[in-house]
């Protein structure tokens, strides 16, 4: 099975920038989607951005673009997640997910990173 290993994450003050890194292993030949979910405490899971490590294709939540950007670099079967602009309702622990399709992905990923806790202060 597919095994994400993250990094990044941590405290900001409001305004500032993170850096997320999610690095795949094993199925490293297959084309996927990859991306970011976030929860927060009490609130429900979403998806924040994912891409298609085959094509470049691209998702973005309502409530990030413009602000956070994706991408892959193929070589090290990683992709990042650039984090600008932060607000403190951009607290939460995000996750890595990935799966062989959009559809899969974004409804329920088969295969998660541990977690890195990001929170903004204001």
């Amino acid at each position: 099975q597919v095994q994400l290993v993250e990094s990044g994450g941590g405290s900001v003050q409001a305004g500032g920038s993170l850096r997320l890194s999610c690095a795949a292993s094993r199925y490293t030949y297959s084309s996927k989607y990859m991306g970011w979910f976030r929860q927060a405490p009490g609130k429900e899971r979403e998806a924040v951005a994912g891409v298609y490590t085959g094509g470049g294709s691209t998702y973005y939540a309502d409530s990030v673009k413009g602000r956070f950007t994706i991408s892959q670099d193929n070589a090290k079967n990683t992709v990042y997640l650039q984090m600008n602009s932060l607000n403190p309702e951009d607290t939460a622990m995000y996750y890595c997910a990935a799966d062989f399709s959009f559809a899969s992905w974004y409804r329920r990923p088969q295969y998660w990173g541990q977690g890195t806790q990001v929170t903004v202060s204001s």
